[in-house]
């Protein structure tokens, strides 16, 4: 190894330990980043960096969002395709998934969600009662010059991840109670906006927000769509379109943020590129397009068996 290397890696270490000494005694880092190094572990914290990622993904949440969208998507894509979708990751809620995530009354602690979550990492649900919901400004929004409104639509939920938000940025989010959360929920169906729970390995291994995403400005949906990266997992639906009643208006092509709806006449549903978040079914004139659960794509999030 070079002895730069070495160096920097010493530095590194010595920097991390220091952290971590600071954290302990209270000297440093705020109540909420103490008590997510605290449920990481030290080890987790210095293997592979997870305590400093998490850090600065939590705190410069609209830097980081562009730096990864602008700069490691483009430049370094085909070689992060796997390695990135693995560990940050969301799975897609039809609009009743959503209000259900933001209206649960009881603890739910699933360690491994692997058949709803089809990635390596970070398929861990844990949520402790009563729970918090934080509204916070979309960091995918707030990355590009030209945005859409409103930008408080990121629904950061429970614990330890509501409490780093309030103290890291209490001029820009807020508590806000569960109604508040389903009249955001509500109305960024009604704008055409696709909701998906959010997963990634330094948020503890575990879901942490949900995302209202329109496809002009989510990082995920661009990252999939133009870059081909896996990030988001179907919702255990497919849609289904009904040949007798379809106009063939093309309104839900235009809508489908996964580009998985062709026109010939009628609409058709592309299968492998349908990820069931039911804008379509929703929106059709004609109600000539369904949801059909399909174990094909995977299990739903559904709280009534978790």
């Amino acid at each position: 190894m070079k002895p730069a290397l070495l160096v920097i890696g010493a530095a590194t270490a010595i920097g991390l330990v220091a952290v971590w000494l600071a954290a302990r005694r209270g000297r440093l880092l705020r109540p909420s980043t103490r008590q997510v190094i605290s449920l990481m572990g030290l080890g987790r914290f210095f293997r592979g960096l997870g305590g400093l990622h998490f850090y600065i993904y939590g705190r410069w949440p609209v830097a980081y969002v562009r730096f990864a969208r602008t700069c490691l998507v483009r430049l370094f894509g085909r070689r992060l395709k796997r390695w990135a979708a693995d560990r940050y990751h969301g799975k897609v809620l039809h609009h009743q998934q959503a209000r259900a995530l933001v209206t649960i009354n009881r603890e739910i602690v699933c360690e491994d969600l692997k058949r709803v979550i089809p990635y390596r990492t970070a398929r861990k649900l844990i949520l402790r009662q009563p729970l918090e919901i934080v509204a916070f400004p979309c960091p995918c929004r707030l990355s590009r010059p030209l945005h859409c409104q409103p930008v408080d639509v990121c629904l950061i939920v429970g614990r330890p991840f509501t409490q780093f938000m309030l103290e890291h940025h209490s001029g820009r989010c807020r508590q806000i109670t569960q109604a508040e959360a389903l009249e955001i929920i509500d109305a960024e169906h009604r704008r055409g906006h696709i909701h998906s729970a959010w997963f990634k390995d330094v948020c503890l291994e575990r879901f942490y927000v949900i995302c209202n995403c329109c496809k002009c400005c989510c990082g995920g949906i661009e990252a999939m769509v133009r870059y081909g990266f896996a990030m988001l997992a179907s919702s255990g639906y497919v849609a289904e379109v009904d040949s007798q009643q379809c106009h063939g208006c093309g309104q839900c092509v235009e809508l489908c943020p996964f580009d998985a709806i062709g026109l010939h006449q009628i609409a058709q549903v592309r299968w492998e590129s349908c990820l069931g978040c039911g804008l379509c079914a929703e929106r059709c004139p004609a109600d000539a397009i369904s949801l059909r659960q399909d174990a094909n794509k995977g299990e739903p999030l559904d709280f009534s068996v978790l």
